[in-house]
């Protein structure tokens, strides 16, 4: 069993700054892939950031500049970088490990950022 759990969330003003950690614990398990998705109030779960082995990272067009992925050597902790944020960057943010026997990954718990002054 592998449970992951973010942390780092909080209340911060517009353009300021957060950093979101997604720590994995658990069973060993092979991660392909680490992505971060947001579901804000009312809207649907989306794709914002995502690192693979290799270290190559996509983003979603709306963060892209703004937040950056990162994960540890061990591929058991993955980072959310996020700065210039904007009342629109609120919602609760979910990080998602992938693995080769488990199409549908891993999930957090989600995280709450709430961007407003």
């Amino acid at each position: 069993q592998v449970q992951l759990v973010e942390s780092g969330g909080g209340l911060v003003q517009p353009g300021g700054s957060l950093t979101l950690s997604c720590a994995a614990s658990g069973s060993q398990i092979t991660v392909t892939a680490m992505k971060w998705y947001r579901q804000a109030p009312g809207k649907e779960r989306e794709f914002i950031a995502g690192i693979v082995g290799g270290g190559i990272t996509r983003y979603a067009d709306s963060v892209k500049g703004r937040f950056s992925i990162s994960r540890d050597k061990t591929m058991r902790m993955a980072y959310l970088q996020m700065s210039s944020l904007k009342p629109e960057d609120t919602a609760a943010y979910y990080c998602n490990f992938n693995t080769p026997f488990k199409p549908e990954g891993y999930w957090g718990q989600g995280i709450r950022v709430t961007v407003s002054s």
